[in-house]
């Protein structure tokens, strides 16, 4: 174990130092705030120490009170319109008619105005909205390719939102989420992972054409996600789900296989199934594990790969599937 140690003013020496939870109150922008921080106390004389990373830990948490309290846009929501937009942060400022630095600026934690928080909370909650603002100031970018880009991100967001028609992966993840209990959107993404890669393997085509990226949880379908974000770490409703299947024979042989034999695991455990596998390997490739990405995951990636697990594994029928995530599992986990 890594030892934490840090100078103490009092022993006048590096000394080890232990976390400890404390609440605590402190003044910004004229007003006391009280929040959930950290102290580090020295183990030689148990006195309180300076700790740098404990001091951005308590800014950070300070800083989300604040927001909390004066109903600014959070942190989180701010690092994510980038991604689901498809657009980089100085393009956005530019579209923004703000500085270049603006928002990259409360991308990396500045607060806020009111009056720009209340921008982005209407951009991050409404694609028509941002929309409106790419269509009407397009001229401000630098790049068509820019402008192209990111308004086929709010299309697609569109179309999930507002299709009376669902496409074949909705009507995939419907089905699904209709015959698991409790499922995740963590699980579900990888459950339409291996429904794409098993459906190839033993009918030679995709169920679906939409592609997966390679996110730091494993294989994406980035649509879905924005569907059911929602929900986070929760189970998603079932009640919501429209019972239209409308799928052949051999689709559900290998849908209910999938689920048979898959859905049985955590969402987190696939993730480690997907972590090991080649698609997503070979797709992030020299990336950090932490870092964000949308590299696709490319079809031939998949259908090579899920080929070649049935080879491997002698699989006749849909029911061998089976054979495949016992032995992952194993290998992973025993």
């Amino acid at each position: 174990m890594v030892r934490k140690e840090t100078f103490c003013e009092n022993c006048r020496k590096v000394v080890s130092y232990t976390e400890k939870h404390k609440f605590l109150s402190a003044d910004l922008k004229g007003e006391i705030y009280n929040y959930n921080g950290k102290i580090g106390i020295c183990e030689e004389c148990n006195k309180e120490v300076y700790v740098h990373e404990i001091n951005d830990f308590n800014l950070e948490q300070l800083y989300k009170e604040f927001r909390k309290q004066n109903d600014i846009i959070s942190l989180e929501k701010i690092r994510e319109i980038p991604e689901k937009y498809k657009i980089g942060k100085r393009p956005l400022s530019i579209l923004l008619g703000w500085g270049e630095q603006t928002f990259s600026r409360y991308y990396d934690g500045d607060m806020p105005t009111k009056q720009y928080s209340e921008i982005l909370k209407k951009i991050y909650d409404e694609p028509e909205f941002f929309l409106s603002i790419l269509e009407n100031n397009r001229d401000r970018l630098k790049s068509q390719s820019t402008y192209e880009k990111s308004k086929h991100a709010v299309q697609m967001l569109l179309g999930v939102s507002n299709s009376s028609e669902n496409t074949k992966i909705d009507i995939v993840a419907n089905y699904i989420i209709s015959k698991c209990e409790d499922i995740t959107p963590l699980a579900l993404q990888k459950l339409l992972y291996y429904v794409q890669g098993f459906y190839y393997a033993f009918v030679n085509q995709f169920i679906f054409t939409e592609n997966c990226e390679a996110w730091v949880h494993g294989p994406v379908y980035r649509d879905i996600y924005f569907k059911y974000r929602e929900y986070r770490f929760e189970v998603i409703n079932t009640s919501k789900v429209i019972e239209e299947f409308n799928l052949t024979v051999s689709e559900k042989a290998i849908i209910d296989s999938v689920i048979k034999h898959l859905s049985c695991y955590s969402g987190k455990v696939l993730e480690a199934f997907t972590h090991a596998e080649t698609p997503w390997l070979a797709t992030r490739g020299e990336l950090p594990a932490s870092s964000s990405t949308d590299r696709i995951i490319e079809k031939k990636l998949i259908a090579d790969y899920f080929m070649d697990v049935k080879e491997k594994n002698n699989m006749l029928n849909p029911s061998d599937i089976g054979v495949y995530s016992r032995r992952m599992f194993e290998q992973i986990f025993m």
